[in-house]
């Protein structure tokens, strides 16, 4: 099963591309309309607007071999303690072998945009982090087939 934290989601048609070709369930969480599928490996779960409601829905259902697409560290953090793989939209993977400091590094960044240290600007999306997220994702579904 493949859960995707879908708010500003940008890789959704990469996603369903290699969930097809892979033959495997994809949930797309979010707290506002998504586009619906015919597609009856592909299901929308909408969330209240509540601070995290999608965050919870999606570290409250997946488990291990499960992949999970999310941006956000904090359930990234969830995600991996119960087993599941895990990358953003960018390709970035978060294991046990990183997440701490993933998270580290997320909590430094909120200080430093807290105390006006640091603006907080984030890059734009690239066409090179979609093919790295298209790579990442694909090896990512075949382990959790497999395992």
């Amino acid at each position: 099963m493949i859960y995707v934290d879908a708010d500003a989601c940008p890789v959704k048609p990469e996603i369903l591309k290699v969930a097809e070709r892979l033959g495997m369930e994809v949930t797309f969480v979010a707290n506002s309309d998504l586009r619906p599928s015919r597609d009856p490996m592909v299901r929308n779960v909408i969330v209240s607007n509540a601070f995290d409601a999608a965050d919870n829905w999606i570290a409250d259902n997946t488990g291990p071999t499960d992949v999970v697409v999310t941006a956000d560290v904090p359930l990234a953090v969830r995600c991996v303690a119960k087993g599941s793989f895990v990358t953003g939209p960018t390709g970035r993977v978060f294991d046990e072998t990183n997440i701490g400091m993933a998270s580290a590094m997320r909590d430094l960044g909120a200080h430093l945009r807290e105390t006006g240290e640091s603006k907080g600007y984030n890059a734009s999306f690239s066409p090179k982090d979609r093919s790295r997220f298209l790579e990442t994702f694909d090896r990512l579904c075949r382990r959790a087939k497999n395992a």
